[in-house]
């Protein structure tokens, strides 16, 4: 028999609105107590004394058994999520920075605590691939994940392609729909799809790496040339975070711009939409596909969490325990890339090993071929002031281990 959960929620934005749209409408044991917010003078439908500005009415509530967290603001998220964790609460959240960023902190909580943190809707929105790491290839030797995990920046790229719409205008367009901020850099920057990835891994490999060591680039220097070039080679370009095991010591975790091709189940998620690829060893390729944006796709993530609460459930971080001291983050790899600039500096001191292609026309330029990671990183800053496009061609021959 489930237990009655009494729930205190802090924000309640998009996605809080559509978690409480989805309870309201459900017998499902739930009750929410009190909801904390920001702007108290906010015309509201909801009655007003259900809402508070006052964080501990909430946290020390002792009939309050779980916290919900949907806010923006990072360290007051990683604040409550701390705090009630350690005074017996369980928590939900779908705050990808703040979970990716304190990660390990947040794990040796809930152990020395005996609580539960869930936070499957701060990944990928509806699909479940949190959950699914954790039991169904909670045994599994996987060789990569991969994917769309953030919808806005998957909106502008279709729009770019499908609609042959300018990036300005498609971001523009993004905005207004809300699945991108006022400043997008967030989304478009590879920066959302860094944290989602690095939970993700923490899940899938058992390492816990810090997001500032892992490599990020974006789509905003996005050209008409680069959707050009994509068309002639029948290729669409996605934003992709990977993190791939090299061997039984290494794995590399990575965000490009992504050349895919017709054979990939990437090839037709467009717009809003999101869509996960794990290749295991014994499973082999599946493929999980469902919304990223919206109140309530990721409401409905929250809400799975909630319910699953209510039967005791907990992340084991069972590769975690297993595969801690095997495994190593390694930046230390040499990829294929699509590399199209102005400056003729940047090609020389990037250090390409071994050049595949080179092209010339007018304001076109473009070079293909091997670089290790660790170049990208060290040129990140002036790949992007240069207005240079970056994107991982692994159709030439893929991802491999510098030092093997």
């Amino acid at each position: 028999m489930s237990k009655k959960l009494t729930i205190g929620l802090f924000g309640f934005g998009v996605v809080g609105q559509g978690l409480y749209d989805i309870i309201r409408t459900k017998k499902l044991n739930i009750e929410i107590r009190k909801i904390a917010i920001k702007d108290p003078n906010k015309q509201r439908t909801l009655p007003a004394e259900l809402f508070t500005t006052d964080r501990d009415e909430i946290l020390e509530d002792p009939e309050i058994n779980t916290v919900v967290e949907l806010i923006n603001d990072t360290e007051a998220a990683f604040e409550i999520a701390s705090r009630a964790l350690s005074t017996g609460k369980n928590v939900v959240s779908a705050s990808k920075k703040m979970v990716a960023l304190h990660l390990q902190e947040l794990i040796n909580l809930q152990r020395e605590h005996g609580t539960s943190l869930l936070y499957e809707g701060a990944v990928c929105g509806s699909i479940p691939i949190i959950r699914n790491l954790e039991e169904y290839y909670d045994n599994e030797l996987l060789h990569s994940i991969s994917g769309i995990f953030n919808g806005s920046s998957n909106y502008i790229l279709s729009k770019g392609f499908i609609e042959n719409l300018d990036y300005d205008t498609a971001l523009k367009q993004a905005q207004d729909l809300g699945f991108a901020e006022t400043d997008p850099t967030m989304d478009v920057g590879g920066y959302d799809a860094k944290f989602k990835l690095v939970i993700a891994a923490a899940h899938a490999y058992g390492i816990v790496v810090k997001p500032e060591e892992v490599l990020n680039i974006g789509i905003q220097n996005l050209s008409a040339y680069d959707l050009q070039y994509a068309r002639e080679k029948k290729l669409k370009i996605k934003l992709v975070p990977v993190a791939k095991e090299l061997d039984d010591k290494h794995v590399a975790l990575f965000v490009l711009p992504k050349f895919v091709n017709d054979t990939e189940f990437l090839y037709n998620v467009e717009y809003e939409y999101n869509g996960v690829t794990v290749q295991a060893a014994f499973a082999d390729q599946q493929f999980f596909f469902g919304k990223g944006a919206g109140g309530h796709p990721t409401g409905s993530a929250v809400l799975s969490d909630i319910a699953a609460l209510r039967y005791g459930y907990g992340y084991e971080y069972k590769k975690a325990h297993e595969k801690a001291q095997d495994l190593n983050f390694t930046n230390d790899v040499e990829l294929n890339i699509y590399l199209r600039y102005e400056d003729e500096y940047l090609v020389q001191d990037l250090g390409f090993i071994h050049i595949h292609e080179r092209f010339y026309s007018g304001d076109f330029k473009f070079v293909k071929g091997k670089i290790n990671l660790k170049n990208l990183i060290i040129h990140q800053q002036r790949i992007s002031d240069s207005k240079a496009f970056v994107a991982f061609a692994d159709q030439l021959t893929g991802v491999s281990l510098a030092t093997a």
